[in-house]
């Protein structure tokens, strides 16, 4: 005898709502099923099932596989997860008997299969042990879009997907950083999700999506939906920025936000930075800065030389001042030895004060450096530049003196450049007369960027002519110790406890 083949497994998407949306093969695989499953709440109706009802003939086997939860609480030892883990498990196991059989399982699925549906739970448990093929099926996230008839992401824009479970604090960091989003599951979600919105700077831009392509279908600005009528299949949209108009309710007027870049690239912008830098209308830097900027359409760009900053503090605030929404881009930290005290030097004067600046902070040089060390920073410390063209090298030497004195770690930042060469053999000779030749030195140059070299050196042994402006040098106290381990790595890190006396 031969034996029995088993049957095939098909997960089903049907599209967002309307049955004219699904597709050719969906109805196709349909139609050759013997088993129709779907699932439900405990009131057994089904959306699934609605949308593909002309396509279930009477000698179809049909299966409904019913939530013993959803959004009720439970007794069950497990709670939520154990209810849904052991409904999985049974559901798979009846899907099994008919497949063993040799029956052709078909499991419908609202949208698509595999995008925050049911099925997919199906899938994970009876795939691997059964011929399985997923159908897919148009998202409501395209749904949404077609509804609302404006782009969703153009060119170079970034889509982020969201579920609206996500805690409000978590919801708004992405949404802040993001060029255009969807935020979907809804219901009982919605006010902390339009709070999110709201704390993000984004709520102008919103929209809202509820049943898309089917009955009873709602769009609108979210700020205007009351929060008791959002249903579960509704979604929020913030739709693409090229190109849009400014949303009716965003602020009028310009404004100025100095934003940090951290040491390097991408990787080292915060949500809120990554945000103001996508807002805006006009970029405003150090060429080099703005260069780790990806290019936007519709964004002015304006690059200078670094020794302008007041005058590039000026040139943004006039901008602003005509309505323009202007990033000035700074690496590490802006408050750092960077732009946001020029900016605010200039703001200061009586025909800006009416022009709103906001300072976004950034991962200075210092930080970043030091945590490719270990932590040498992890106790007190004092962060002083080296450069002596906006302060007198006396002054310098007497803060370097007195930081060494106090038995602080120093980060020392603008060690060297092609025009200075002689201050850091300076400064290291004037700490070794209150520190140990043996005192730990981090050189951190290109942190985060291609040409990154982080190493540790003795005082005594450290050489000015491997120190330039990209490099900043971290020079510990008399507690901080320099540790080789396993694998050779070599940390240096300071104890958060000083000895008494």
């Amino acid at each position: 005898m031969s034996e029995q083949k088993t049957g095939r497994l098909y997960g089903v998407g049907l599209g967002p709502g309307d049955p004219a949306l699904m597709t050719v093969r969906a109805v196709e695989i349909i139609a050759e099923a013997d088993v129709v499953a779907y699932h439900s709440a405990r009131h057994g109706r089904s959306i699934a099932r609605s949308i593909a009802a002309k396509h279930i003939r009477a000698d179809h086997v049909e299966e409904p596989l019913v939530y013993p939860v959803t959004t009720e609480t439970t007794d069950h030892p497990g709670g939520y997860r154990g209810a849904m883990e052991e409904f999985y498990a049974e559901a798979a196991a009846r899907l099994a008997a008919h497949l063993d059989a040799g029956r052709t399982v078909a499991v419908l699925a609202e949208g698509d299969p595999l995008f925050y549906g049911s099925y997919m739970h199906m899938h994970k448990r009876l795939a691997d042990r059964y011929p399985t093929e997923v159908i897919p099926g148009v998202t409501s996230v395209s749904a949404a879009a077609a509804r609302l008839g404006t782009p969703l992401v153009e060119g170079e824009e970034v889509l982020t997907i969201l579920p609206g479970t996500l805690p409000q604090e978590e919801l708004t960091a992405r949404l802040a950083a993001t060029d255009a989003a969807v935020v979907m599951k809804l219901g009982r979600t919605f006010p902390a999700v339009r709070g999110a919105f709201e704390a993000s700077g984004r709520l102008p831009e919103a929209r809202y999506v509820e049943r898309a392509t089917m009955a009873g279908e709602r769009v609108g600005d979210l700020a205007e939906v009351d929060p008791d009528s959002v249903p579960y299949f509704a979604v929020a949209v913030l739709p693409s920025r090229i190109g849009a108009p400014r949303p009716e309710g965003a602020p009028e007027g310009g404004e100025v936000a100095v934003v940090g870049t951290g040491p390097a690239g991408p990787l080292w912008l915060t949500p809120e930075t990554r945000g103001a830098l996508a807002a805006a209308d006009d970029l405003v830097g150090y060429t080099t800065y703005l260069d780790r900027v990806p290019v936007r359409p519709g964004q002015v760009r304006h690059g200078s030389d670094n020794k302008v900053e007041s005058e590039r503090a000026e040139f943004a605030l006039d901008l602003a001042r005509r309505g323009r929404r202007v990033a000035v881009v700074s690496g590490g930290d802006p408050g750092v030895f960077a732009m946001a005290t020029a900016v605010l030097e200039v703001a200061s004067q009586d025909e800006y004060a009416q022009v709103p600046v906001r300072v976004l902070p950034g991962v200075t040089a210092a930080n970043a450096a030091a945590a490719r060390a270990g932590a040498p920073l992890g106790h007190d410390y004092a962060t002083i530049s080296l450069s002596d063209r906006l302060k007198p090298w006396e002054v310098i030497a007497e803060r370097l003196r007195a930081a060494a004195t106090a038995d602080l770690v120093l980060a020392l930042y603008n060690p060297g450049s092609r025009s200075r060469t002689w201050q850091v053999g300076k400064a290291r000779d004037l700490l070794l007369e209150h520190r140990s030749p043996d005192t730990p030195v981090v050189l951190g140059r290109d942190v985060g960027g291609p040409a990154e070299n982080v190493r540790t050196v003795r005082l005594a042994d450290l050489d000015p002519a491997e120190v330039d402006m990209r490099t900043i040098l971290l020079v510990g106290s008399s507690q901080t110790r320099w540790v080789k381990r396993g694998a050779g790595q070599q940390i240096v890190w300071t104890p958060r406890r000083y000895p008494e006396g």
